[in-house]
């Protein structure tokens, strides 16, 4: 299906107006110091004319039968095109931390990887990451990888959303 751009859309978010709209679907998370695990997931790309999108994103625990349990992770943030071509997001999480990721966009594809992580007191050992979203057959799938706890980057949790109307 043709991605339809809105008309108030600033320019320079035209090469990223895949993500547009309201998301969900399901995804798993495995780490090696916590057991695997699925969880559901929302996810929200909007925009009010300026340049940049808004992005908001809830995710929770599913059991077995695919029954939600317990909220899991809560962030939002702001991509923003950047003026030679490339894409920044800032992200902020309640569990203490916040991102600046560095990237690109390559037709219906995004790469990230974090340049800066800062966190407070209370907040656990988490020193980077690296995101990847694409559209395949009209779904939103992501990965991202994550170093944290004395862990290398490696993959952690991956997720196929489908946009909600």
């Amino acid at each position: 299906m043709p991605i339809k751009i809105p008309s108030d859309l600033h320019p320079d978010l035209v090469p990223v107006a895949f993500l547009l709209g309201h998301w969900h679907g399901n995804g798993r998370g495995d780490y090696p110091t916590i057991e695997g695990f699925s969880f559901g997931q929302e996810v929200a790309f909007t925009h009010d004319g300026r340049r940049f999108l808004h992005y908001f994103s809830r995710t929770w625990l599913l059991d077995d039968e695919g029954n939600e349990v317990r909220p899991l992770a809560l962030e939002t943030g702001f991509l923003r095109p950047r003026d030679d071509g490339g894409l920044e997001l800032l992200l902020a999480h309640p569990t203490g931390f916040v991102e600046i990721y560095y990237g690109s966009v390559e037709g219906a594809k995004i790469e990230l990887a974090t340049d800066a992580v800062a966190r407070t007191e209370s907040a656990k050992e988490y020193v980077g990451g690296q995101r990847l979203y694409g559209l395949v057959e009209g779904d939103l799938l992501w990965t991202f990888d994550m170093a944290a706890v004395g862990q290398e980057l490696q993959s952690h949790i991956w997720a196929r959303l489908t946009r909600s109307e």
